[in-house]
């Protein structure tokens, strides 16, 4: 399992060493979490295994130590940018070295504190740093545990309605084209300032060696994947300063690295997205046309099956995908929903000193002697406890500290996590034996080698370890019945510490997502790749907004930064999941004049944007893209006259926008396979000549620009299911 979960999530760049390091965390951490069923086992019948013990000293110090001292010392290693081993390892270890003498500064001032106050012994130590060292994660994997049993359930249930499914997605598909936009525009950017450092820097220069390694980085990045085109790279005011010193130099690295993998790793989540997207399209058109098509599945991105077999797959697809697999989604949701009930009933009554309510120890009691159902019943809630908490872990950490993605997730993110992982595996073992009571005076192998959380905090008094569980079912209440999302919401200025769940991407479809699903499944049917033209498409029909800022009049420049409709969406739109789609489909209807608009300022933000050319290869690249960029810094001299009257027409065209969309006005997710614009339009056409048909009259047609869109508008918001 370890294995298999490493090969997926690595990124293809990931060490070797890293790799196995990972690898071997983990299997410590899951066997940890093995071994506690056959804890349970042995105490329940009096018989001490030495095995157990051995393999219990070996997985938590290994856990230990890996934790605190190898994974973070590889993980700053990985994160230096400089240019020899040695230098990244006394960068690594600087970092960890501060990190250390603070944690232990406090640490030891606690350990003299508790020896002064006579609450703790010499001989007592070892099982207090143990206790200690997991306090952390018994009082905040609790509050991940309680996110996780309220938010899995549900995320599982409202992923089983094709509806909701399809507006959680235009909202992802949305966020992530933005997202990799900005990726681009953050490796364009530094690939120019590498190479603009580059062609600065003299062949006789002492760093000119070190700058031959970055050179060589991109030369390799351009082989690698050369579909990838920068653009729109500048220079800012610092960005010249990389050649001071060494140092500068490695950091000038680690930026680059740090780009590409962004780039990547956004693209990788974006391809997901739509093709998920493109794929419950297939579902739901499959299901519609069942009879038609005689119950054979079919795929937008394979081949019909042939052979004597192949229809029956087709059949067997269809009924797995259409109806059977939303059917075991629901049910096993509620199963799940059973489970999260059942452990915080559990939780919230080990207060009860002569009572047992927990499940768990109810089902493990009445087994008796059968020791594989005994470790069964054991195991199965341990691992649903186990994954609820790191889902809950996951999900913060990737919003401030690492990401998580399918087969391009970084190095330094990978020891990030089986950190977290071998961090948190101790304290959830450590609490679900607390909901089983084997006995009076039985103790198994690990409570008695881990030490009581009573002894590690003595200033809480006794008993906090059963006392800190009911504060974790509170907080679970809490977050089931949307307390805090409600708090949140009526204070207004705190959303930006609400946790981002599914459940606030269900109010309605993000028209921007829903535009560039729509060009991505015409592109599909043109035989082209999912995601090839991403960048310009993120760039010109996403909901856009333009802060025009001006800087130094010596330097003369000019950005634009593009923001997303899909946040306005976000803060306005409000409880249309319940309607039905056909609702929405006849509210929007009424809003082309609105999306008109919106159009038109789309074709103003294309005319201050064509002037940056893709760059074929990575000699273009050192030219065009340095070019550009000087080019349009002196371009921009005379924007700010022309620009206020387009800036007046755009802020009308969004007021209006936005108050179609707090009326509820929704675009409906659909296949489009023959519109009057896009039958115009060949398969070798540049997104720039499709927008420069949209900006003038179609030869033969007589329509404006203004008409395309309405014709496309009218058609987009067809009815559908």
């Amino acid at each position: 399992m370890v294995i298999l979960t490493l090969k997926y999530f690595a990124g293809p760049e990931v060490p070797r060493y890293v790799f196995l390091t990972v690898g071997y965390t983990w299997f410590c951490s899951i066997s940890i979490i093995s071994l506690v069923p056959a804890d349970i086992w042995t105490t329940i019948i009096g018989q001490f295994n030495g095995g157990i013990s051995f393999f219990w000293s070996w997985s938590y110090w290994s856990t230990f130590l890996l934790t605190w001292l190898v994974v973070p010392l590889i993980q700053g290693y990985e994160d230096a940018g400089d240019f020899t081993m040695k230098e990244r390892l006394k960068t690594s270890i600087h970092v960890n070295l501060v990190f250390y003498l603070i944690v232990g500064s406090i640490g030891l001032f606690g350990f003299i504190l508790l020896i002064i106050m006579d609450k703790i012994r010499i001989r007592d130590i070892l099982g207090l740093a143990m206790a200690c060292s997991n306090t952390f994660g018994l009082v905040t994997g609790a509050f991940l545990l309680g996110f996780g049993l309220s938010e899995i359930p549900k995320s599982i249930w409202r992923n089983a309605d094709w509806t909701t499914r399809q507006k959680v997605l235009s909202h992802k598909i949305a966020k992530m084209a933005v997202k990799l936009d900005d990726a681009h525009k953050e490796l364009s950017n530094t690939i120019v300032i590498a190479q603009a450092t580059s062609k600065q820097m003299s062949k006789r220069d002492p760093l000119r060696p070190l700058m031959d390694v970055i050179d060589n980085m991109l030369v390799q990045m351009f082989k690698e994947d050369p579909s990838f085109k920068p653009q729109g790279g500048r220079l800012g005011e610092n960005d010249m300063d990389y050649d001071t010193d060494e140092k500068s130099m490695a950091t000038l690295r680690r930026h680059l690295r740090q780009a590409r993998e962004e780039y990547y790793r956004c693209k990788s989540e974006y391809l997901t997205c739509v093709t998920q997207a493109l794929e419950l399209e297939d579902t739901i058109k499959n299901y519609e046309r069942r009879n038609t098509t005689g119950w054979k599945f079919v795929s937008s991105f394979r081949s019909e099956r042939t052979g004597t077999f192949g229809p029956f797959l087709d059949t067997i697809e269809l009924v797995w995908r259409c109806i059977l697999w939303n059917q075991l989604k629901k049910v096993f949701a509620i199963i799940l929903g059973c489970m999260s009930v059942a452990i915080l009933l559990a939780e919230a009554t080990l207060l009860l000193g002569g009572v047992d309510l927990s499940l768990f120890s109810v089902l493990i009691k009445s087994v008796g002697n059968e020791e594989v159902v005994v470790q069964v019943f054991a195991f199965v809630p341990l691992m649903y406890m186990c994954v609820c908490t790191y889902y809950s872990l996951f999900k913060v950490g990737m919003l401030m500290f690492y990401s998580l993605t399918p087969r391009r997730t970084s190095s330094v993110s990978l020891l990030m996590i089986c950190s977290m992982v071998a961090r948190y595996a101790p304290p959830i073992s450590y609490n679900f034996l607390n909901l089983i009571n084997l006995g009076v005076g039985k103790e198994t192998i690990f409570e008695a080698r881990m030490g009581n959380i009573d002894k590690a905090v003595p200033f809480f008094g006794q008993g906090f370890n059963r006392i800190y569980p009911l504060i974790m079912v509170i907080y679970t209440i809490l977050v089931a019945s949307n307390f805090f999302n409600r708090i949140i919401s009526f204070f207004g200025n705190w959303k930006i510490f609400r946790l981002q769940t599914e459940a606030d991407d269900v109010d309605g479809f993000d028209p921007s997502g829903l535009l560039i699903l729509q060009k991505e499944r015409m592109w599909l049917e043109q035989g082209r790749k999912v995601g090839e033209h991403v960048i310009p498409l993120a760039r010109n029909f996403n909901g856009v907004s333009m802060d025009l800022e001006s800087g130094d009049n010596d330097t003369d420049r000019r950005t634009v930064e593009m923001k997303v409709a899909s946040d306005l969406s976000k803060e306005d739109i409000k409880g249309s999941s319940s309607k039905p789609l056909k609702d929405e489909v006849s509210r929007y209807a009424g809003s082309k004049e609105a999306m008109s608009s919106k159009y038109a300022a789309m074709r103003e933000q294309k005319k201050l944007t064509s002037n940056t050319k893709p760059v074929e290869n990575i000699a273009a690249a050192k030219v065009s893209l340095l070019d550009a960029g000087n080019s349009q810094s002196s371009n921009n001299s005379g924007v700010p006259s022309g620009l206020a009257s387009k800036w007046a027409s755009m802020k009308a065209g969004f007021q209006t926008f936005k108050t179609n969309i707090e009326a509820k006005k929704f675009l409906p997710l659909r296949q489009v396979e023959d519109t009057k614009l896009l039958s115009r339009v060949s398969s070798s056409e540049s997104l720039d000549e499709i927008f420069q048909k949209l900006k003038r009259p179609a030869a033969g047609h007589g329509h404006s620009s203004d008409d395309d869109v309405d014709g496309l508008d009218s058609r987009v918001s067809g009815p559908r299911r």
